[in-house]
């Protein structure tokens, strides 16, 4: 994998609920009512931040433009994208497991 790649492992939180919404066509108003919506208002995605974020995504190849209109693009997750959000959940898996697991060592 290449250094511009792995940086975006571990991800923050952006990157990941952007992935994570872009398994779906969504366009970036789209992508911020979403994780708003998924997080119950916790992160509330700036248009700077947004659509930085997908810039740099699509540049990188985790993103590709699928349509156009109205100057308003939509976006999906590419196979190298999906394949940095499966890595991602499986590294915030092994967290909570590991955590779970220190958890119930420590109440015995």
């Amino acid at each position: 994998m290449n250094k511009k790649i792995s940086s975006y492992l571990p991800m923050t939180e952006t990157a990941f609920y952007i992935l994570l919404t872009l398994q779906k066509v969504r366009y970036g108003y789209g992508i911020m009512q979403d994780v708003e919506k998924l997080t119950k208002g916790r992160i509330k995605l700036g248009a700077g931040t947004i659509y930085g974020s997908l810039s740099r995504m699509e540049k990188d190849g985790l993103i590709k433009v699928v349509g156009e209109e109205n100057r308003r693009k939509s976006y999906i997750a590419t196979d190298l994208g999906k394949s940095l959000l499966q890595q991602e959940i499986a590294r915030i898996s092994e967290l909570y497991h590991n955590a779970i697991q220190m958890e119930g060592n420590n109440n015995e």
